[in-house]
């Protein structure tokens, strides 16, 4: 999964993007990995149930990387627009997408999205900059671009769901998920838990989205754990709707 941090708290740092090492390293493997992710379909599922759908609507991908979920994205939208800030996943994104004119692919990052006030019914973003304390500015960016009514959704890893979750937390040991969780909930999010499956169709592709996803150590550890073809990981989902009128208190 993507993912960068600060080496305090595990907080992202705000200003110009910080390289994700493992999409911008190794873009070919992310997408054997983003194929066999949610292979059980719970994730999409969760996002349709929460959000309320997206069919006829104008969605935005937030950290869209090289475009992998546009087109599902795409499936049911008016228009979907992705905002990635790597130049290079940019251009591979454009590349997946040409010829559907449903789709734009633009440069930019989530503090700065170049998208007009009040343009988008959904903002999703999975597992791209808003990672708990820290992201403020994309979410003050985020109520600027949606209309009212529309919907936020964040998609993150949960560092609670074993095994993955304990993998990321022995990469990760200052990252605090009540802290997290508590960030979101005073942000007025609401939030569902998603366990879904991964499923490869080779034990070597497997091994091999493990050690861009992990440490040496703890991917070693990882591959060691898994026997088979599949991995339960699991998901917080974080949605919030914009107001569509003036809220009293």
């Amino acid at each position: 999964m993507r993912r960068t941090w600060t080496g305090f708290g595990g907080q992202p740092k705000p200003g110009p993007a910080i390289p994700s090492p493992n999409i911008w390293n190794w873009p070919e493997i992310y997408e054997v990995e983003n194929r066999a992710q949610d292979a059980d379909g719970a994730l999409w599922s969760a996002l349709g149930e929460e959000t309320g759908g997206w069919a006829g609507l104008d969605v935005v991908d937030i950290g869209c990387g090289d475009g992998f979920h546009l087109p599902r994205f795409a499936e049911d939208a008016a228009s979907v627009a992705g905002v990635e800030p790597h130049p290079p996943l940019v251009a591979r994104a454009r590349e997946r997408c040409a010829g559907d004119p449903r789709i734009s692919v633009h440069t930019g990052g989530a503090e700065e999205l170049p998208l007009p006030d009040a343009s988008a019914d959904l903002l999703h973003a999975r597992t791209a900059y808003f990672f708990g304390p820290g992201c403020e500015p994309g979410l003050a960016e985020a109520e600027r671009v949606l209309r009212p009514g529309g919907t936020l959704v964040v998609v993150d890893l949960d560092f609670t769901a074993r095994p993955y979750g304990n993998w990321l937390r022995a990469d990760l040991p200052r990252y605090d998920p009540p802290a997290v969780d508590r960030f979101f909930a005073g942000q007025g999010f609401a939030l569902r838990r998603v366990l879904s499956t991964w499923r490869f169709a080779e034990r070597a592709e497997l091994e091999e989205v493990l050690r861009i996803e992990f440490s040496k150590g703890t991917a070693r550890t990882a591959i060691a754990d898994v026997a088979g073809l599949t991995i339960r990981v699991g998901y917080r989902v974080h949605t919030r709707r914009r107001p569509t009128g003036l809220v009293l208190p």
